[in-house]
């Protein structure tokens, strides 16, 4: 299971409603399209071999790991679970613009980009 502060819930949230404003602007389908999962999810690629993907989706796999968190539907495939179960997703604006943090407690190095990493 991952942990998600309030700053990122608040984006999260604000991602989604976005997402759903652009992707049918001239429909009021929101309903239609409830529960909309949060996947959070670990791909090979990088700097450091692994990296965060995130993304909305409709569907699910029944083997997803799937659990809410403040009204956020959140999807976990078994395989990226492994990688960052405990994780903490943050978000926090700089002056470099805004972004999600990833504290994840198994990560034994990180890029500086914080979005790639690697585990022993």
């Amino acid at each position: 299971m991952i942990h998600l502060s309030p700053a990122a819930i608040s984006e999260v949230k604000r991602l989604k409603s976005n997402f759903l404003r652009g992707a049918f602007p001239s429909f009021d389908i929101t309903s239609k399209l409830e529960p909309l999962w949060f996947r959070v999810a670990v791909k090979a690629g990088g700097c450091s071999g692994l990296f965060y993907d995130m993304s909305f989706e409709l569907d699910i796999n029944h083997n997803d790991t799937t659990f809410e968190v403040s009204g956020i539907q959140v999807a976990i495939d078994r395989q990226s679970e492994t990688y960052i179960n405990g994780l903490t997703l943050d978000y926090s604006e700089d002056l470099m613009g805004g972004g999600f943090r990833f504290h994840n407690p198994q990560a034994t190095s990180s890029c500086s980009c914080g979005n790639s990493f690697v585990v022993s």
